[in-house]
């Protein structure tokens, strides 16, 4: 029996459907792994197809190309390391979210996940099929159980493999990021080390996929919970780690130990790395945006030249006679710092040929929401006309808090393909301005240092659909809307609890009644960067046509 065992942990970024570049993704890491000599490399789960695939795995055709390059990447790697991957397995009696173990030029090995997750984001059990508990499997005389993701959530799985002769434990991951993630993987991972007293590998993806973005921070195990490496976070990485045995069992060799940094860059990293693969995976390269002098839209702008350069990030201003100044002078401002392009479109022509078309069927009815709602479906139609002409995809710029209580208009300022702000808050809109304008990182692409004028920052948020509005006209102050949104959203609670924490209870019942009537809206909204772990879309899906109302 061998006293030394060398894996290869391949954190890697897979394409949802692309194939035949993911299996050219685990064969550079096969090649990788057979450079330094090691007895097996593993990838994440379900890599061969990407992930989430949600219905796109129930069509035939699909799982059977999916099979059908699994069984050609063993080929291919006949002659060198064993290697781990996940994908989907359609059988006769289910469909299953398997890892494949790949030796000698076949599939060796079969694992089927057992706990299928169905909440947040996954809707698994609508998927596949729970498979049965399986025993370990063997590479190089070591005997592996591999429970997959959520199987190792739970304790039934790991200590049926440590009680079947698992000697370590393999765990390969889809884990999306939402804040404080990190913190419960590894208290959970930690749990199953102690049980099974075995040393554990968890190894996770990276890369965005529509609303989610899968962080990596794979890490290894010893008995007792002692972290013998830690991988960084967003990152593609590959690294060897070495197992050794000893009386008492196998151990990890000790290797990298990467810090991560606080929750204000994760986030920024988040949503810049969301919006980045969005566009390298649809086949978009530049971007373009309406800035208005807002801080919503001027956080926008430098996460696209942070995520794309400021060469492919193209804003428009289109002011009205509502539009100050002042926004005129800081969207220049902005743009100059970001160094990006800034055209200005005026719609004051346009607005007046609408007037005077609608003029006939309005007759001396007064002005309303309706005429300011017309400026903001103007500025959506002149921006699709520009991303229809030019090719760059239209971002939308609306914070969390303006999509909960609908706060943005339908085709008008909610037009666009990705929202880069969608699950921020408004006031953690303005601390991440400061913190960007504090902070650069290698990754990156925008400028160094302050990209957002304070005073763009400071100033109270308007629309400026009307004279001398401001946010507050309609909504309760930020501080205490984002604070009673985040208690009714994000922590579910009741309008009784919600009052108890001492906000008034006619101000509670008006944001949850905006919140509700708004739901047609968020159905229709553009997708966006998920960090709260209660974003809109998966992690909350409620009905649009609903009249309960909490009477607590």
């Amino acid at each position: 029996m061998p006293d030394r065992f060398r894996l290869t942990l391949a954190q890697l970024n897979p394409t949802v459907g692309d194939l035949a570049g993911n299996a050219a993704k685990a064969r550079a890491a096969w090649e990788a792994a057979k450079a330094a000599d090691a007895d097996m490399v593993v990838l994440p789960e379900m890599f061969i197809t990407g992930y989430q695939v949600q219905d796109l795995v129930l069509k035939p055709a699909f799982t059977k190309d999916a099979m059908a390059h699994v069984v050609q990447l063993a080929r291919d790697c006949a002659d060198g390391p064993a290697i781990g991957i996940g994908g989907p397995l359609a059988e006769v009696n289910g469909l299953f979210n398997a890892y494949f173990v790949l030796k000698d030029g076949e599939i060796s090995a079969v694992v089927r996940k057992h706990h299928l997750p169905n909440t947040h984001v996954f809707d698994e059990r609508r998927l596949f099929d729970p498979g049965p508990v399986a025993g370990p499997y063997t590479i190089k005389g070591l005997r592996i159980g591999t429970p997959i993701c959520e199987d190792a959530w739970h304790e039934d799985v790991c200590e049926t493999l440590a009680e079947t002769g698992a000697e370590i434990l393999i765990v390969p991951n889809g884990s999306p990021y939402y804040r404080r993630k990190y913190e419960r993987r590894m208290n959970a991972m930690v749990s199953r080390v102690v049980e099974t007293g075995l040393p554990l590998v968890y190894l996770n993806m990276v890369g965005g996929q529509d609303d989610q973005v899968f962080d990596g921070g794979s890490f290894v195990l010893n008995p007792g919970g002692h972290l013998a490496l830690q991988m960084q976070i967003f990152d593609e990485d590959i690294q060897h780690v070495d197992f050794l045995r000893s009386a008492t069992g196998w151990q990890a060799q000790k290797g990298a130990l990467k810090s991560f940094p606080d929750e204000w860059e994760q986030d920024y990293r988040v949503m810049v790395e969301a919006l980045r693969d969005y566009m390298r995976k649809t086949g978009f390269a530049k971007v373009l945006l309406g800035l208005s002098g807002g801080i919503d839209s001027a956080i926008v702008a430098a996460i696209a030249c942070d995520a794309l350069g400021a060469d492919n990030v193209h804003c428009v201003m289109m002011p009205s006679e509502f539009t100050a100044q002042s926004s005129l002078d800081d969207a220049n401002a902005v743009a100059s710092l970001l160094g990006c392009r800034l055209d200005n479109l005026p719609i004051g022509a346009a607005r007046a040929a609408v007037t005077e078309t609608l003029a006939p069927l309005f007759g001396d009815l007064p002005p309303d929401l309706t005429e300011e709602n017309i400026q903001s479906r103007l500025r959506g139609l002149l921006l699709m006309a520009l991303s229809n002409k030019f090719g760059g995809m239209l971002l939308t710029t609306g914070n969390k808090s303006e999509v909960a209580v609908g706060y943005a208009t339908i085709y008008g300022d909610m037009a666009g393909g990705y929202n880069p702000i969608k699950d921020l808050y408004k006031m953690r809109v303005f601390e991440t301005a400061r913190w960007r304008n504090a902070n650069h990182r290698p990754w990156m692409l925008g400028p160094k240092g302050e990209v957002i004028p304070p005073r763009v920052i400071d100033k109270p948020p308007s629309a400026e659909l009307r004279a001398d509005q401001k946010d507050e006209d309609s909504l309760p102050p930020y501080e205490v809307l984002d604070a009673i949104l985040e208690r009714l959203i994000d922590q579910d609670q009741s309008v009784a609890e919600v009052v108890a924490a001492g906000f008034e209870r006619a101000i509670v019942k008006r944001v949850e009644h905006l919140i509700y009537i708004s739901e047609y809206k968020r159905f229709q909204s553009a997708p966006g960067p998920r960090t709260s772990g209660k974003a809109f879309w998966l992690d909350r899906r409620y009905p649009i046509v609903n009249r309960w109302r909490d009477q607590s």
